[in-house]
């Protein structure tokens, strides 16, 4: 009798399917403008800024105040969408295309429950997940336990989309990481914002795969303990853009032929090498331990029990599982 492990034939399948769609230039690739130039030594700096000189100590988050609309109201929930301006310095803003200056968020929310008797988690994109549907969808069974759910759309994706810039593919290099490094800046303002304006007793923060990631660096630097969950995430950018599936998918000619062009001769395989050393800058390992490593919960998987970290199958996790890790990771802050 012969056996085929469903998750290996996937995996393979997903992998083959990759390179067909970007060696065939059906879909643009990532990077395809190449490093960044100034905005990549830019954001190579300010990350190793991140964290702080003295263990246990991180700089505060701004306050921020959003301007909500309510979308819909029942008689149990409510759901609202806001937007704030970024809270990141000049810096960083000037980097920023345009488009991302402003950030939106949506907010569901039980009603009739007063806020130092909720939790609320907020719940960060993975890639490719332009809207707030897919996390409210999960927010949702929520609700029942009194935890809120608040989606952030990231710079770059949805409404915050570059002009230039098609689907998620993401034009520099350095693009990466000014998402990645805002994305955190505006997570950590709304959890400050969801205790000292809000009232809510705790909080927590999660994001699947590049969410994950996220969600990890923000758990780390957050000043004080907040419920982090990672749903099957790498512990860098390295994996995905070096190691696997979206290595088909990236502009490897384009990087080198930038280099050529300031007289920097490279291989291929060379330029490969210098990706994985900037993009481990997004290490998480390198981050700082949290508050309460207890309240951590990494939901981890190998490939024979998930093949595809964006399949639509993640997104129908059972509610009560979802519920429990929550649960769990809230009663230890």
């Amino acid at each position: 009798m012969v056996t085929v492990n469903l998750g290996m034939l996937h995996y393979v399948l997903d992998h083959v399917y990759g390179a067909f769609m970007h060696r065939t230039k059906i879909s643009p690739p990532f990077f395809s403008r190449g490093w960044g130039g100034s905005k990549l030594e830019l954001l190579e700096r300010l990350i190793k800024q991140l964290f702080p000189e003295i263990e246990g100590q991180n700089w505060p988050p701004s306050l921020i105040q959003p301007i909500w609309r309510t979308i819909w109201e029942t008689q149990t929930a409510v759901l609202r969408e806001g937007v704030f301006r970024t809270p990141c310095d000049e810096q960083l803003m000037s980097a920023l295309p345009p488009e991302s200056h402003n950030a939106r968020v949506a907010f569901l929310a039980p009603k009739c429950v007063p806020p130092q008797k909720m939790a609320c988690v907020v719940h960060l994109a993975g890639t490719g997940d332009h809207t707030f549907e897919r996390r409210l969808r999960l927010g949702g069974p929520l609700l029942k336990e009194n935890i809120a759910t608040m989606v952030l759309e990231s710079p770059f994706y949805g409404q915050r989309r570059p002009l230039l810039q098609r689907g998620a593919k993401l034009l520099c290099v350095s693009d990466l990481l000014l998402l990645g490094r805002a994305t955190i800046e505006e997570a950590r303002c709304l959890l400050h914002w969801l205790e000292w304006e809000a009232g809510f007793g705790k909080m927590g923060v999660c994001g699947l795969s590049m969410g994950g990631v996220h969600a990890a660096m923000v758990g780390s630097l957050h000043p004080t303990p907040v419920a982090t969950l990672p749903f099957l995430s790498p512990h860098s950018a390295v994996v995905a853009f070096c190691e696997g599936i979206l290595k088909h998918g990236t502009a490897w000619e384009a990087l080198r032929e930038e280099l050529a062009a300031k007289k920097v001769a490279m291989t291929l395989e060379e330029v490969r090498e210098r990706m994985r050393n900037v993009l481990s800058l997004t290490d998480v390992t390198r981050f700082p331990i949290p508050k309460i490593p207890n309240a951590v919960i990494f939901v981890a998987a190998t490939v024979s029990t998930v093949f595809d970290y964006h399949h639509e199958e993640v997104l129908k996790m059972d509610s009560q599982h979802f519920f429990a890790l929550f649960f769990l990771s809230f009663s230890l802050i």
